[in-house]
């Protein structure tokens, strides 16, 4: 096996514990390669392994997955609901094939417009937004297949996976899924509408967006990769048509990581 150590965290590389994984899985039979950068990986490589926290998972997802290439995250973030796992448990698993891959559905989102010609779609595990970029409030159209939505008005919009759940969506109030649920979430950001809420709809909807600014662009979003654009610009969401392949090892559990990061459940009742 072929594992690329992608030190998405700088000066990670030394760390003692990145060290050790990369000399245990040497010593079981794997060829180890570092770099700093996913695109790097030799054309050979069975699995790439994420060091850091899920903003260096989000940059490894986004070019593994268009290769069909593996990715487990090494945990040396602050939190990791995508790179949950600690360096020391990680080369036992792999070596021992102690792990599951799982498949992981992708938003795929193009950009059409006067400063938007179509291109190759934007690519996103966790989310795209958009948002506004000066001081006037957003205005977003959201159709999901030819049925309108009534009109939001607020600091922008989050369309999220059921991966990406756990992620900003949380933060602006979406609700929380299992990661194997097959919805989108569309959330506003900072509503200045009382009565609005998060919408959950099925993930085989094609969802577009058009956008009304008084200061004639907006900021576009797909998870760590940000561009600016004209008011003007269309904006089409759907799943992609291949999905990402992450690497589960046996004893990770979804419901296990909300109690432990971010107290799920957290009650004097609940002690045991």
């Amino acid at each position: 096996m072929t594992g690329y150590l992608y030190i998405g965290k700088k000066g990670s590389e030394t760390d003692p514990r990145i060290t050790l994984l990369s000399r245990k899985l040497s010593s079981g039979g794997w060829t180890v390669i570092t770099g700093a950068n996913p695109a790097d990986a030799p054309g050979d490589t069975d699995m790439i392994l994420s060091v850091g926290g899920d903003g260096s998972f989000l940059s490894a997802s986004s070019y593994a997955s268009r290769r069909g290439i593996p990715v487990v995250g090494v945990n040396l973030g602050r939190l990791g609901f995508l790179s949950e796992n600690r360096p020391e448990d990680v080369a036992d698993a792999l070596i021992s094939g102690e792990y599951e891959i799982e498949e992981r559905g992708l938003l795929s989102a193009s950009l059409s417009g006067s400063g938007n010609p179509e291109s190759e779609d934007f690519i996103a595990l966790n989310e795209v937004t958009v948002h506004r970029s000066g001081a006037a409030m957003l205005g977003v159209d959201v159709r999901i297949g030819d049925e309108k939505l009534p009109t939001y008005w607020a600091d922008g919009l989050v369309i999220s996976t059921s991966s990406g759940s756990t992620a900003y969506s949380l933060s602006v109030g979406g609700p929380i899924v299992l990661p194997q649920s097959k919805v989108l979430i569309i959330s506003p950001i900072a509503p200045h509408n009382l009565n609005v809420r998060p919408l959950v709809v099925p993930d085989s909807s094609e969802i577009t967006l058009d956008m009304h600014s008084r200061d004639g662009q907006f900021t576009f979003t797909a998870d760590n990769l940000n561009v600016c654009a004209p008011s003007d610009t269309s904006i089409r969401v759907s799943m992609a048509q291949f999905s990402l392949k992450r690497v589960r090892l046996n004893k990770s559990d979804f419901i296990n990581a909300l109690t432990e990061k971010l107290f799920w459940g957290e009650d004097v009742r609940n002690i045991k």
